[in-house]
């Protein structure tokens, strides 16, 4: 787990949004970020998914991402959820309908600027779902060695009635 001081670097916030872009906020002052959706607020019950963002200022929607998840639920069996060649990366079940039920998603990205790399991510979720508690951890990887310089979070269906991003740099000791 990266350890060194957390610097806040920019927030994006959005009302009934089908996905929600924080662009510019990976540079080269920083190899890992830490990137916290700390309110959300879902349509319904569904999946959150990540895409970068390029140096252009597009959204990354090619067959370049692998990734797997846990679904970690208190009411049922573990579920795993894994694959490679997709067009965008599983952070984790979002299943609340409300700011209250989700306790929100912490994403560690690491190397986003380094065009000579992949990008890589992990973290872990949770919400207090219609059925129980749930949480989430995941892994992801984004093959193609170019420079990121922003993020994209989407849901896997309906929109997002509220959500707020922070992007923060980890800064080494």
């Amino acid at each position: 787990m990266p350890v060194g001081n957390l610097e806040f670097i920019k927030s994006a916030s959005g009302t009934s949004v089908s996905s929600l872009s924080v662009t510019d906020c990976f540079s080269a002052n920083y190899d890992v970020y830490q990137v916290l959706i700390a309110k959300l607020d879902s349509t319904g019950i569904a999946y959150a998914y990540l895409r970068f963002i390029d140096s252009v200022g597009s959204v990354i929607s090619d067959l370049e991402y692998d990734w797997a998840e846990m679904d970690l639920t208190s009411y049922t069996a573990y579920a795993e959820n894994r694959n490679t060649a997709q067009n965008k990366g599983l952070l984790g079940f979002a299943g609340g309908t409300g700011t209250a039920d989700m306790g929100g998603f912490l994403t560690t990205v690491y190397n986003p600027n380094d065009s000579s790399s992949y990008t890589f991510y992990n973290g872990q979720s949770s919400i207090k779902g219609a059925s129980g508690l749930a949480g989430a951890k995941y892994i992801g990887v984004h093959k193609s060695a170019e420079q990121i310089t922003g993020i994209n979070i989407l849901p896997s269906t309906g929109s997002w009635d509220n959500i707020t991003v922070n992007v923060y740099g980890l800064a080494s000791n």
